[in-house]
């Protein structure tokens, strides 16, 4: 008997929150029905946890289900001020436009626009940028109270840690409305996205029902499923590596950093992570898992470097994966960073920081004592190493930290 979607999406675990429990899962398991998740273009390329999300998407897309990507044009310019101890930087119009065009071209990559049931891309600048303060405030504000709006957990934390701005507090009210208008011009019934959107999806849903009260109208009610933030066995957001963000974006991250990603992975998030980014049945990845996590975490992070950059360019990071650990290195798609080459003579503990290698000098510090830094593969056994002409090699050097962690330092 074939598996209905939300029994794979359960078992896979992608199930955190659902506003109407009995009534999602008829939906999901029904007919084709309208859904859309939204991403804001806050920079010029998507992060792991974006990825994470369209993940999901494209189950809904391949059962049938006709999908939104709306592009928060107009949400962008003011910020989501969920999870953040501070206001984001605001970024100008231009910063935002050229943001929108990178994050639409790489959705493509991920979910379908054309063929069979095709994504639609929607920009909520289109429906929010023109419409006056006034109207807004109220067709909309009207319909939030303050009170319950300091209550979510998306404003508690800032409220805590030193305030909130007027801006970012319209930033609920944004969303929501994106939701109503999507149901208005697409039908849309279902928004998903991670857990930390459960506060603004819930404004959205509550928002419908007031409108249509006060119009006088029967409204078919809508829905929010949240998926569980990307979070590792230590606690920590998945998604970073060495150098910084896990990019989709090889301009920002490259195929052999994202490969090494994965093969960094803790043990216990291995199961979880072929679930969410593999198409592998979980009576076959959690026999894998059991029998050889090594040989997990390779499939791992092949199959999302495979699904991220293409065959071609996971073939390659993982043979420079396997020339590094067996000595045979070649550097050529090794992740790198390039340094003015006026900065020859700089001692080895302010490189290993500058190139984010480590997070501090006393991290540098601790790990050369313990032999875990080398050098063009030989180990830095002095904390007074400075970086001289003589260690150079193509004008470039060779940093490692502990078995796994590789960077290629270029002097231009």
């Amino acid at each position: 008997m074939e598996k209905k979607l939300f029994d794979i999406l359960k078992e896979r675990g992608y199930v955190k929150d659902l506003t109407h429990e009995k009534e999602i899962i008829e939906l999901i398991n029904g007919e084709p029905f309208t859904f859309y998740l939204g991403i804001d273009p806050t920079a010029d390329s998507l992060h792991i946890g974006h990825f994470f999300a369209l993940t999901m998407f494209r189950w809904l897309q391949d059962f049938g289900h006709r999908g939104i990507i709306l592009v928060g044009g107009a949400t962008a310019l003011v910020g989501d001020p969920t999870g953040k101890s501070d206001m984001r930087k605001m970024l100008s119009k231009e910063e935002v436009a050229h943001n929108k065009a990178e994050v639409k071209e790489l959705v493509k990559r991920f979910v379908r626009t054309d063929g069979d049931n095709p994504a639609i891309i929607v920009d909520n600048a289109d429906w929010i940028c023109d419409k006056s303060y006034v109207d807004f405030m109220r067709d909309i504000g009207v319909h939030f109270n303050v009170n319950s709006m300091l209550n979510a957990e998306c404003y508690k934390k800032r409220l805590a840690t030193g305030g909130l701005t007027f801006l970012e507090m319209g930033y609920m009210l944004m969303q929501a409305f994106d939701f109503v208008h999507l149901n208005k011009e697409f039908d849309c019934r279902l928004q998903i996205g991670g857990s930390d959107q459960w506060g603004n999806i819930l404004a959205g849903v509550d928002l419908s029902r007031k409108i249509g009260f006060s119009e006088g109208k029967k409204i078919d009610p809508l829905f929010g499923f949240v998926c569980p933030l990307l979070l590792k066995a230590d606690g920590e957001k998945m998604g970073k590596t060495a150098t910084g963000t896990l990019w989709v974006s090889r301009e920002k991250t490259s195929a052999f950093e994202f490969f090494q990603a994965w093969i960094n992975s803790f043990d216990e998030d291995v199961e979880r992570s072929l679930a969410f980014f593999t198409r592998m049945e979980m009576n076959e990845i959690r026999e894998l898992c059991n029998k050889d996590i090594r040989e997990a975490k390779k499939i791992l992070a092949f199959e999302v470097t495979k699904l991220v950059h293409g065959e071609e360019e996971a073939i390659k990071a993982k043979q420079t994966a396997e020339e590094l650990f067996s000595n045979k290195a070649s550097s050529e798609n090794m992740p790198s960073i390039n340094l003015d080459k006026e900065k020859l003579g700089i001692n080895i503990l302010d490189l290993l920081v500058e190139t984010k290698i480590v997070k501090s000098k006393s991290e540098a510090r601790r790990l050369i004592e313990q032999n875990g830094i080398s050098l063009n593969q030989k180990k830095i056994n002095s904390l007074e190493k400075n970086i001289t002409k003589e260690d150079l090699m193509d004008n470039s050097i060779i940093l490692q930290k502990g078995k796994k962690v590789f960077l290629k330092v270029i002097f231009k």
